[in-house]
């Protein structure tokens, strides 16, 4: 996806005075008149953007541009040119999706202004612009309304406390009821994951969104309150967010066999990628799979057309479609052991890209202490940190918790011997071997050749 080396004169030029939209993370748009083929770079693209909205030299490494469809989205390198890559959407489609060909054909991408991958959390809250700081809080408040990010019910009602905050100016009793906020709840509030079985069956005690969302709008600051100083309030809650600041990508599991139903099969996952790690979300239950932070994992693309030792990029199987494999510690029946997991996407080679170039860009080392999560023990929160986060969640309930039962792997123990029968299919190369890379305390699978992965661009 260079977009390099491609006649320069393709296709016709737009008539004079046509525009392109670009579409800002508030919602509307600026117009951008459109030049002859190939058109600028979003490098350049991005600078004249930073011009006509008077934002910060800090914009050009917090922003990008993003070209995005219901069927594919891309964040632009800055040689990218999106013009070129327009009119060449329909050819990666056919390779990066699953779209029908008559979804193809009408499928028509957004040139849009979003968050970086590639740009920190602890440089996010080193900003002052209150521009830029709310271009970055009306993105995330797209996605937590888009039910991208898992979220307790007691987190999103602070966000939403927020948002209110922002959107209604300071709380004022005799006029904000819950009353008042119940047309806003879908405007401020992530959708709810379905009802459990259990809960249909009997009343909730539990406080309804309206009145969470009220009560969390009570507690948030007052007049005195800056706006920047709110936007980085709501950035740094959606730090601890799975998935924030990361790439999305949709993919599938197998489903682990056995249970009541024993159904199996494949189930719908999105796979986020960003600089800490890669974390599996199930997009319909709204909660976390599995998290794993570099250190933590080794992968291998399987599968993708014209990759090393696979030309035809199908393994024998036209129907399936390439693979990311993830490899992490685990225990079974309390022994160490070390799980493969398979994610079939589509996208499997954009997200070994984006892995590996997060990698490159330090992923692969330790946290800061101050980005660490915090312990599992309560006597270890700070009592004014515990205080500023409200009630503590249970945890065994919280979507945040990673769901391992749920994923069906393939086990091996560190000797090499399987614990159960399962045939992985014939793998292109072997699985990266970084023991001393990042100080991650994995184990590579024994048996394996050791020898380099495939490079993507």
């Amino acid at each position: 996806m260079d977009g390099e080396g491609e006649a320069e004169g393709e296709g016709a030029s737009a008539p004079p005075g046509a525009a392109a939209l670009l579409y800002l993370p508030d919602g509307s748009a600026l117009p951008l008149p459109l030049e002859p083929p190939p058109g600028p770079t979003a490098a350049e693209l991005l600078r004249r953007l930073q011009g006509a909205l008077r934002l910060p030299p800090a914009a050009s490494d917090a922003l990008a541009l993003w070209l995005g469809s219901e069927l594919l989205e891309v964040q632009l390198k800055p040689r990218h040119r999106p013009l070129r890559l327009v009119r060449h959407w329909p050819e990666l489609l056919l390779r990066f999706s699953l779209g029908s060909p008559a979804a193809i054909a009408q499928d028509e991408p957004c040139l849009q202004l979003r968050r970086n991958v590639f740009f920190p959390k602890s440089r996010e809250l080193e900003l002052q612009e209150e521009e830029l700081l709310r271009l970055l809080y009306e993105e995330a408040r797209e996605q937590l309304k888009g039910g991208r990010y898992p979220v307790d019910p007691p987190e999103a009602a602070e966000l939403g406390g927020l948002s209110c905050r922002l959107r209604l100016g300071p709380f004022e009793p005799g006029r904000h009821t819950e009353l008042s906020l119940r047309p806003l709840l879908g405007e401020l509030l992530p959708p709810a994951p379905p009802a459990r079985w259990g809960a249909l069956f009997r009343r909730s005690r539990e406080p309804g969104p309206s009145q969470r969302l009220l009560e969390a709008f009570a507690r948030a600051p007052g007049p005195e309150a800056p706006p920047a100083g709110l936007y980085r309030d709501f950035l740094r809650r959606c730090h601890a967010l799975p998935g924030y600041g990361c790439a999305f990508f949709p993919g599938a599991i197998e489903r682990p066999s056995g249970g009541l139903l024993a159904r199996g099969g494949l189930r719908p996952v999105s796979v986020a990628v960003g600089l800490e790690g890669v974390t599996i979300i199930d997009p319909r239950q709204k909660h976390v799979l599995l998290s794993l932070t570099y250190p933590e994992l080794c992968w291998e693309l399987v599968g993708a057309v014209g990759q090393d030792g696979d030309p035809t990029g199908q393994d024998g199987d036209p129907t399936e479609p390439p693979q990311l494999w993830l490899e992490f510690d685990g225990d079974h029946e309390g022994a160490p052991v070390n799980r493969l997991l398979r994610v079939f996407s589509p996208q499997a080679e954009l997200m070994s890209a984006l892995i590996e170039c997060c990698i490159e860009l330090g992923g692969a080392a330790p946290p800061p202490e101050e980005q660490a999560p915090p312990p599992a023990g309560a006597a270890a929160t700070p009592p004014e940190a515990a205080g500023a986060r409200g009630a503590p969640l249970r945890r065994q309930e919280s979507v945040t918790r990673p769901r391992l039962q749920r994923l069906a792997t393939i086990d091996y123990v560190r000797d090499g011997q399987e614990l159960r029968r399962v045939k992985p299919p014939r793998r292109s190369a072997s699985f990266f071997s970084r023991g001393g890379a990042g100080g991650g305390s994995y184990s590579p699978v024994a048996g394996g050749t050791g020898g380099a992965g495939s490079e993507q661009g």
